[in-house]
């Protein structure tokens, strides 16, 4: 099997991850959409980007609290809900729906011992704060312990520069992971990131930020819900209902489709569909 075949059949096992959660949450009642480069994908590509290789979708808290509520037992046989709370080495502080018997693993789910299958993305979305000084430290806040959580978990980061600035991110990523190891456990990094979140009695602005991947503006509630269906893959699916407007706060200029050099693929060190075909860099065939 070669990279590209991988990518063909890993997007058809996400597709139907994808379908799974859209069961569960039509049965439930549960609003959802479709969230980052697959709610892109679907409006312009009508599915995913040619080179993408996951899966994201989004629920406003109040949802997302009862989607993982429900789906710890009730999604069906074969799939299954993981998160920090029931995961071992799992440093997102968002959810994801894996394929039981499938194998997506990472140079950071390794070093974090996360036995992580081919999976689907799920993130909720929180209100911020009316005044701006809270929320300014809602999103610092947020940022600050989900980061600190993927640097216990892991010491090989992806960062956001190359060459000898990226050697030296790499080097202080692998610096720090051993003193946010000596100092603190996943439990006491998981509350302080639950500070971030609105508390009772704290007044809302109205708009909502994913605070677990705060890298644009907080939105109005109405750009995002309620969702408004767009073709993906052959099928009508949600996404937030003034899409251009997400889109462009997301990404800036989405139209334009990224000149070759610039298509990422993030492939993982093991892929493996579970029906004995598996796919590696070093095992191509």
């Amino acid at each position: 099997m070669n990279e590209q075949e991988a990518l063909a059949k890993l997007q058809a096992t996400e597709l139907e991850l994808l379908d799974v959660v859209a069961a569960f949450c039509e049965k439930h009642g549960i609003q959802w959409f479709l969230e980052g480069g697959t709610a892109l994908g679907a409006r312009r590509h009508a599915g995913f980007i040619p080179w993408d290789d996951d899966v994201d979708v989004a629920m406003l808290r109040e949802d997302y609290d009862r989607f993982v509520s429900l789906a710890r037992e009730g999604l069906p046989e074969g799939y299954s809900l993981h998160d920090a709370s029931n995961t071992p080495g799992y440093a997102g502080m968002f959810a994801k729906v894996y394929k039981d018997g499938t194998a997506f693993h990472t140079q950071e789910t390794t070093e974090a011992g996360c036995d992580q299958a081919i999976f689907v993305d799920v993130f909720p979305y929180d209100a911020i704060a009316l005044d701006s000084a809270r929320a300014a430290r809602q999103i610092k806040n947020a940022r600050l312990w989900q980061s600190v959580s993927y640097l216990y978990h892991a010491k090989t980061i992806n960062v956001p520069h190359k060459g000898v600035l990226g050697s030296v991110e790499r080097a202080g990523c692998r610096l720090a992971h051993f003193g946010v190891r000596a100092l603190l456990n996943p439990q006491a990094i998981c509350r302080r990131f639950e500070r971030s979140r609105l508390q009772p009695g704290e007044a809302s602005s109205g708009a909502y930020l994913e605070l677990a991947w705060p890298n644009m503006e907080p939105l109005p509630e109405d750009v995002l819900v309620p969702p408004v269906p767009l073709p993906f893959e052959g099928r009508q699916l949600p996404v937030p209902r003034q899409t251009e407007r997400y889109l462009e706060n997301m990404y800036g200029d989405w139209r334009k489709v990224p000149d070759p050099q610039d298509r990422h693929t993030h492939f993982p060190l093991k892929l493996d569909f579970g029906d004995g075909t598996a796919w590696s860099p070093n095992q191509e065939g």
